[in-house]
């Protein structure tokens, strides 16, 4: 068999991610902060892309101004100013002097002075080491005490717990042990109550000292129960200290209403707050959908540099190839941005559809739905619907709610429709709100409860559920 080289032509189709698209489909799973970041540093980087808006304000002004120049005609004939020269003679000179001539300060402003800085007035939240640093400045300990608090105070966490042993501070200060035990007994007086506990117990011992209670009782639940107490095991904590069930009941009254993390309310975490990609309003008897388009600048191209080449003005070739790409790169972004609204705006419009009862009735009346229904609907690849609801938040007559919200699995119902598994979740979440707190119900009746509404749920579907919604087990919810 002879071998040899051959040439031949043969025709195939293939998908090419071009730049184009590969930025839309970027553009499409940003959030609404990232994008306008996004939009701003391409500003920045790109001179051919401006924002719009700023220079046809100030083109109408100069127009306006260049009417009102261009008709000398229309001018009338300016008067000339005379200062009359005439002094008053009802003038009272006395009440003018007394007035004018006064011995008291006069304040003068000075050209030069700059405006107070606004946001120097604004206060600044206090951190719970610099509360405990300017306690230990007050207290008056010398100078190897402060040393050993500013060490305590700075390895307590978040929560106000000591996070290294007295040794470790003892090694890294190459101090007396019995000192530093005294320096942190001191910091455990400071405020907040229960500051520089090494454990829960501690902190909570602390509290009940700090309160002034002195109840064995509640001492020993502390010291040695805090697990039957976690359980709400009311009869073993009893049995154990040998007293009545009433009077566990009142010793872990007080207990609950002391704080397990005294640093909580000197934390510094700022709330984030959602701002919507899309809003639906109820409208006589449908609704309408309007983008959010605030804080997002209009972008468009420049034209003096779009009016540099078409005019062709004399230009390097390397300049002009330079802004030919980024007029290019610019016209691209505005037409991928444009892109992602519309492509949102349909999505939202297809989820509308599937969702009416929703949007109409409430959660309990939200449909099981799938990308791929929607993908269907718009004409579109199930992984275009996965990036534009992820990260994207409608404002809706029900509330608000991410995109990802209105796609559930179907839990299935005997003689009727599939059900939500949202939906489901709500139900749940019902049962237990309104449920006896001395009885709490179970994730067992919980599910024969659902299964007797037609639901059929199993009891780790149920556990599961409960868990996604931060609800504690029946056991722990129980009310002493």
């Amino acid at each position: 068999m002879e071998l040899g080289l051959q040439q031949s032509l043969i025709l195939t189709q293939q998908l090419v991610m071009t730049p184009q698209l590969q930025q839309a489909i970027k553009l499409l799973q940003l959030s609404r902060i990232e994008l306008a970041e996004m939009i701003q540093e391409e500003m920045e980087q790109n001179p051919a892309l401006e924002e719009a808006g700023t220079e046809e304000t100030s083109d109408n002004k100069i127009t306006a101004q260049e009417s009102e120049t261009a008709s000398p005609e229309k001018e009338t004939p300016e008067k000339e100013v005379t200062i009359e020269e005439k002094v008053r003679t009802d003038t009272d000179w006395e009440n003018y002097i007394n007035e004018y001539n006064s011995t008291g300060r006069v304040y003068t402003e000075s050209e030069n002075t700059e405006a107070p800085n606004y946001e120097a007035f604004t206060s600044e939240k206090k951190t719970l080491k610099d509360h405990l640093l300017w306690q230990l400045r007050l207290y008056g300990l010398s100078e190897e005490e402060e040393k050993i608090g500013h060490m305590i105070i700075g390895n307590l966490n978040r929560d106000g717990y000591l996070c290294s042993d007295v040794e470790e501070i003892v090694q890294a200060l190459d101090m007396d042990t019995e000192l530093v035990e005294n320096v942190l007994s001191i910091l455990q007086t400071f405020d907040p109550p229960g500051v520089c506990a090494r454990d829960l117990c501690e902190t909570l011992l602390i509290q009940v000292q700090h309160l002034g209670i002195d109840n064995p009782i509640i001492t020993e639940i502390i010291k040695n129960h805090l697990k039957n107490l976690e359980n709400r095991n009311s009869k073993k904590i009893a049995k154990a200290l040998k007293i009545s069930i009433d009077d566990v009941r009142a010793a872990v009254n007080i207990i609950q209403y002391l704080e397990p993390k005294p640093g909580r309310k000197f934390s510094t975490d700022e709330p984030a707050y959602i701002t919507p990609d899309i809003y639906v309003y109820k409208q006589d008897d449908g609704f309408k959908i309007v983008m959010n388009d605030d804080g997002l600048p209009k972008l468009k191209i420049n034209r003096f540099y779009k009016d540099a080449i078409a005019n062709g003005r004399k230009i390097s070739k390397d300049a002009k190839n330079y802004l030919n790409e980024k007029m290019q790169s610019a016209s691209w972004l505005i037409k991928s941005i444009h892109q992602r609204q519309k492509t949102i705006y349909l999505v939202m419009e297809s989820i509308l559809k599937f969702q009416k009862e929703f949007f109409e009735k409430g959660i309990a009346y939200l449909k099981p739905l799938i990308l791929k229904d929607i993908a269907e609907d718009i004409e579109m690849h199930e992984s275009t619907i996965s990036r534009v609801t992820t990260n994207k938040y409608a404002y809706t007559p029900q509330g608000l709610f991410e995109l990802k919200f209105f796609f559930n699995s179907s839990i299935k119902r005997e003689g009727g429709e599939s059900m939500a598994s949202a939906s489901v979740k709500e139900k749940i979440r019902l049962l237990i709100e309104n449920e006896d707190p001395e009885s709490p119900l179970s994730d067992e009746k919980l599910a024969n409860i659902l299964q007797n509404s037609n639901i059929q749920i199993a009891r780790r579907t149920v556990a599961k559920y409960r868990k996604v919604l931060n609800i504690l087990p029946s056991n722990k919810r129980k009310q002493l």
